[in-house]
């Protein structure tokens, strides 16, 4: 008869240690994924700044406890998008125009290095995958779908950083890009800022086709520096329509 092999049982402490690991990955996961909701219902203005957020009412429109509600809270606080205020609660971050357009800057600096570096660097599936972006960009505008554009508008440009191989960098651009969330949003309010951006884009998509760095940077450069003179004459727009 073969020996059979009897596996004894795991200490108690073992089990509980698993346990609780097992309970901490899935919190985490369901408090990223609570994290990105919220994320999304500001990025697309459902929630808008100054709005209260109330665990309660998250937590039931998400089908999930006020746990994962709370921690993702204390992730957005982190990123800038929400903000908590002593015995009042929790809003959506209002950024004043003024660090609006400082953070305008950063990334103007920012992306000037991304387009010179991808120039220079940019594997062919990176291009192919970054014109794939625009074509669903100029498809998005043609159906004068903002939302879709805004969207797609994002990933190209966090997959440029990306594409750039600094991973420090992408951490530090998604934290002010998710801070400009609201003034990015109004720059495509119409149909025309929309043709004018995804223009833009394909000219940067060529810029770094060509393999020119120092086009390349400047035409990212200039993009974001004309996004950031569409900020502020869409804040002057948005302030005289809210005046009594």
């Amino acid at each position: 008869m073969p020996n059979e092999t009897v596996l004894s049982p795991a200490p108690l402490s073992s089990v509980s240690e698993a346990n609780a690991t097992i309970s901490l990955l899935q919190k985490h996961s369901l408090t990223g994924a609570v994290q990105q909701e919220i994320e999304r219902l500001i990025n697309e203005g459902e929630l808008g700044p100054g709005d209260k957020l109330t665990e309660a009412s998250l937590a039931e429109r998400l089908g999930v406890s006020r746990g994962p509600v709370r921690e993702a809270f204390r992730v957005l606080e982190e990123v800038g998008l929400v903000q908590l205020e002593k015995n009042r609660g929790v809003y959506v971050r209002q950024i004043p125009l003024e660090e609006a357009l400082e953070i305008f800057d950063l990334r103007a600096m920012i992306e000037a290095h991304v387009g010179s570096t991808l120039a220079a660097n940019a594997t062919e599936e990176q291009l192919l995958s970054l014109r794939t972006l625009v074509t669903q960009m100029e498809q998005a505008v043609k159906v004068e779908d903002e939302a879709t554009y805004y969207r797609l508008n994002v990933e190209f440009h966090e997959a440029m950083v990306a594409y750039a191989g600094n991973k420090k960098l992408i951490a530090m651009y998604r934290k002010l890009t998710r801070e400009l969330s609201l003034f990015r949003r109004r720059n495509f309010s119409d149909h025309a800022l929309l043709v004018t951006s995804v223009n833009e884009h394909r000219d940067i998509l060529d810029a770094i086709g060509s393999r020119n760095a120092a086009k390349s940077a400047e035409a990212l450069r200039q993009h974001v520096l004309m996004s950031r003179e569409r900020t502020i004459r869409n804040y002057v727009k948005y302030s005289e329509r809210k005046a009594p």
